[in-house]
């Protein structure tokens, strides 16, 4: 059998809808529509659908939501009119109704279209399920119909100005006023904080607690409410379309209502749902990675040196091979993870390597990507300047990944 037919043999995978798919490393390009063996044809009319919203509302208005400093709530509520913002919450509770591989699909896109500012992911995929999982009947009716419309904006504040991704060093503290609460602290680095309705906010309510662990809690604070204030929008480095905020809580009272399931049970639901968070990261990083290479790829093809493109130099050459190697070994244990949280078999200690692995990669890959750009890579008007600063966040935030290897180093030296 010559070259292409191992190829063509290797490149089918038969899917539930009998077609025949191909994987990253054969596709024409790794952004392509209709390739990798765990989406279907229905996952494709998605994305087209997807692409095209991100095309069309998001890319020629970025550069005016980098120089405010956040995204238009107008383009939340027409997210929420297409359908692209809580995909994966069920239709019962108020969202969408996809399957998991569907809110994948808004998380590449985002990632193709190099617009970091709407953060529709951590809305619909780290805020919502806490709601839905956690939540009573009346909050999940009083938020999910409103967070899925686009209406509401959703946050969570975990980290402090002295607590990071260690959460048992949280100072945030909720005490008990009748059936009341009172809220008082502060966090910062709040993704979405600034344009939030809703905020999932960690606090301590047991001091006494064994361990910080024992003793934490989980409430909804609603904009508006007494002493809850928002400091200004930060100033970062990349991400300059995302508003970042710091969060201020000054005696909230908070009703009873506000507590998201049961008291210091807080830091358990967290250890529930930080997987699908550092899965998140880890899918946003290798997508990212893709468009990286892509845009690349077509820059080297088309830039004139000594008379030859740069894609003619055989040290540029290797290099793409290189980076398309690892992208697609990446991705294939990306893709592996996506697979197994869809069936609910994720564990934490795999989710910390995908998420470490990734956006290390992510960064490697901008580094490259913007050195084979030249001159030209380091200049603000080319996506790959923006997606080099928007990587940099990535082994921070989430764990950083130094958090990450001890979480993994943990299991494997822990007897189980």
């Amino acid at each position: 059998m010559g070259e292409e037919g191992v190829q063509a043999s290797n490149s089918k995978y038969s899917h539930s809808g009998g077609e025949e798919r191909l994987e990253s490393p054969s596709a024409k390009k790794l952004t392509d529509i209709g390739i990798r063996r765990i989406f279907s044809s229905e996952h494709d009319i998605f994305r087209e659908s997807v692409r095209k919203f991100f095309q069309e509302e998001v890319i020629p208005y970025h550069a005016e939501w980098e120089k405010a400093g956040e995204v238009s709530r107008e383009l939340w509520e027409k997210a929420g009119k297409q359908g692209l913002l809580a995909v994966n919450i069920a239709e019962l509770h108020g969202g969408i109704g996809g399957d998991f591989y569907s809110a994948a699909v808004v998380w590449e896109e985002q990632a193709y279209s190099n617009c970091t500012g709407p953060g529709f992911s951590l809305h619909s995929d780290i805020v919502m399920p806490y709601i839905v999982n956690y939540g009573s009947e009346e909050q999940i009716k009083h938020f999910i119909p409103q967070m899925t419309s686009g209406k509401y904006i959703g946050a969570i504040a975990m980290t402090e100005p002295g607590a990071g991704s260690d959460l048992q060093g949280v100072r945030t503290n909720a005490k008990k006023d009748g059936s009341d609460w009172i809220l008082n602290g502060s966090k910062v680095f709040i993704t979405n904080g600034w344009l939030s309705d809703v905020v999932l906010v960690v606090a301590v309510t047991n001091r006494e607690a064994h361990s910080p662990a024992h003793g934490i809690s989980l409430f909804l604070v609603e904009s508006g409410m007494k002493g809850f204030i928002k400091g200004q929008k930060l100033q970062k480095m990349g991400l300059k379309a995302q508003d970042t905020a710091e969060l201020f809580f000054e005696d909230v009272r908070l009703p009873a209502s506000s507590l998201l399931g049961e008291e210091n049970k807080g830091f358990y639901y967290l250890m529930q749902e930080l997987p699908q968070e550092r899965l998140l990261i880890a899918e946003l990083a290798v997508s990212a990675s893709e468009f990286m290479f892509e845009e690349t790829r077509n820059y080297v093809k088309e830039r004139k040196v000594f008379g030859k493109t740069v894609a003619h130099m055989q040290t540029v050459q290797h290099k793409l091979a290189e980076l398309k190697t690892h992208i697609c070994v990446t991705r294939a244990f990306v893709d592996s993870c996506l697979q197994l949280h869809e069936k609910k078999r994720l564990d934490s200690a795999t989710a910390s390597m995908a998420k470490y692995w990734a956006s290390d990669l992510q960064n490697r890959v901008a580094y490259d990507c913007v050195q084979l750009h030249g001159g030209w890579g380091y200049m603000w008007e080319y996506p790959i300047a923006k997606a080099y600063v928007d990587a940099r966040v990535q082994p921070i935030y989430g764990g950083t990944n130094e958090i990450m290897k001890e979480l993994i180093a943990r299991d494997i030296v822990h007897d189980k």
